[in-house]
């Protein structure tokens, strides 16, 4: 009954007009091609779309897809993860298209009982996981040959970044936010943990899965080599001058090197098309903080 009532005066404005019409006599809007007006939610769905060349089809986006800067342009319908139904809905998509993970659950079912196509990508963290989302945004797309075609040419590319890196020994911390102080850390089983382990690196951190807070024991113990960050402003962010006089940072071996990497974190932990290439950069990357911390 909840969701009904969130639907339906979106969808009023349009079924008048066909009953209108109807009524008239005159002929009904002929229905377009299947997928035509696409709401693409999630920035490697989004990446995946464009380098499948259909990006004609978007009609909006969530604000994780900031890649290519084109995609900028379209309406921002929201966080991918504190969607508004009102807002997907009203640029009158003929699909929905999202990663695995879009929230909250309500707003989710609420987008499921619109009867609109609602297609979600099953995300994963690995070179596998990859290959399989191109093959599920184009099997929603329709474009199925596209797809298996950009799965080959990505996963090619990827082989060889993995055969080209070498970070081996080297243990990465990654932090998500330094928000009031508190270090919040990766675990296992996040994206970030699936591209230190691809990468060739370890994680300094496997006590638990998800991202959680860390003490400042759990930091020590941890003895990063390296600290990898995303490249952000704002409160969850970090100069470097604040990020190694942090108490428990402060004794690692990555505050006495001043080792500390930052990346774009759509580009780092999308696991989308652009990952071989965020793969060779983050090597290097780890490579040249812990090198210039040996010499």
């Amino acid at each position: 009954m909840i969701a009904r009532s969130l639907v339906r005066p979106l969808l009023r404005p349009v079924l008048s007009s066909l009953l209108c019409a109807a009524a008239l006599g005159a002929p009904l809007p002929a229905q377009a091609d299947p997928a035509a007006r696409v709401v693409s939610i999630g920035g490697s769905v989004t990446e995946i779309v464009y380098a499948l060349g259909e990006e004609n089809r978007l009609v909006a986006r969530d604000t994780t897809s900031n890649h290519p800067a084109a995609v900028l342009d379209l309406p921002d319908v929201g966080y991918i993860r504190a969607l508004s139904p009102e807002g997907v809905l009203s640029v009158s998509p003929d699909l929905i298209l999202t990663e695995e993970g879009a929230g909250p659950p309500e707003s989710v079912e609420l987008l499921r009982q619109a009867d609109i196509p609602f297609a979600e990508v099953p995300d994963g963290f690995t070179a596998e996981a990859i290959l399989a989302k191109i093959r599920a945004v184009g099997a929603a797309l329709d474009v199925p040959e596209k797809a298996e075609a950009l799965a080959e040419t990505v996963g090619a590319d990827m082989q060889a970044a993995l055969d080209s890196v070498d970070v081996k020994g080297k243990r990465v911390l990654f932090i998500l936010s330094m928000q009031g102080g508190r270090i919040l850390a990766s675990g296992t089983d996040t994206a970030a943990d699936g591209m230190i382990r691809l990468v060739g690196a370890q994680n300094a951190v496997t006590s638990f899965s998800g991202y959680k807070p860390l003490t400042d024991e759990a930091v020590a113990q941890a003895a990063p080599d390296v600290i990898l960050m995303m490249d952000r402003q704002g409160d969850h962010a970090a100069a470097n001058d604040q990020l190694f006089a942090n108490p428990a940072i402060s004794t690692t071996p990555a505050a006495k090197s001043r080792a500390v990497v930052r990346m774009d974190g759509m580009y780092l932990l999308g696991f989308s098309v652009r990952t071989p290439d965020a793969l060779r950069d983050l090597a290097a990357a780890l490579n040249a903080a812990h090198g210039d911390a040996e010499g």
